[in-house]
């Protein structure tokens, strides 16, 4: 390899990395328009909000399904992430739970209308739940594992099941002010600890 081809291939990794970074911007800027709009939102608002032209997003997204979809994916993937790194930024694995957990619950009340428009491709949401399931279960099992270890809860508790009753204290928190369901998740996690 001479250095001309070398340099090409460092000019088109930089392009890829440059490309992809694009993308999670624009995946960004969609899920904040989804959150202060809904997913029916107009392409422009998100293209505006991204910094980019329309034609940007219907390049890489499109259909408006290919959109909420991959802001969906984009999404479950970020909140994967951050479980092994608040386990080794936080001050306790609880408190990396706990923090893990709000993230989750901002996943859930945020997601606006996204369940209705994906059902009406039965497969299509079959298949991004299995997604959302394959990615956070073993994330909510390590965190409550690490807890459960440094003794801090209790060890029964299912990463499945915790995510299950997270999501049903969530549902309808948007839809009444009065109802705050950060708190009862507060208090769920809480209540995973073991008495002193």
């Amino acid at each position: 390899m001479n250095d001309s081809d070398e340099g090409a291939g460092h000019a088109a990794q930089s392009k890829r990395k440059d490309a992809r970074r694009n993308k999670e911007t624009l995946l960004d800027a969609a899920a904040a328009v989804f959150v202060t709009s809904g997913v029916e939102a107009p392409v422009r608002d998100i293209a505006a909000q991204a910094g980019v032209g329309l034609g940007t997003i219907y390049r890489h997204f499109p259909t408006r399904a290919d959109l909420i979809i991959a802001v969906y994916r984009h999404q479950v993937d970020a909140c994967a992430k951050a479980g092994p790194a608040l386990l080794e930024t936080s001050a306790t694995p609880h408190a990396a739970l706990g923090r893990w957990i709000d993230l989750f619950v901002d996943f859930l009340v945020t997601k606006h209308g996204l369940a209705a428009v994906l059902q009406s491709d039965d497969a299509g949401f079959d298949a991004l739940h299995a997604y959302f399931l394959d990615r956070l279960v073993p994330v909510c099992a390590q965190l409550l594992e690490a807890a459960a270890a440094a003794g801090e809860i209790r060890s029964d508790m299912d990463a499945y099941v915790l995510m299950r009753g997270v999501g049903n204290l969530c549902i309808g928190a948007d839809s009444d002010p009065r109802y705050d369901a950060r708190r009862l998740v507060e208090l769920l996690i809480a209540g995973l600890g073991r008495p002193h």
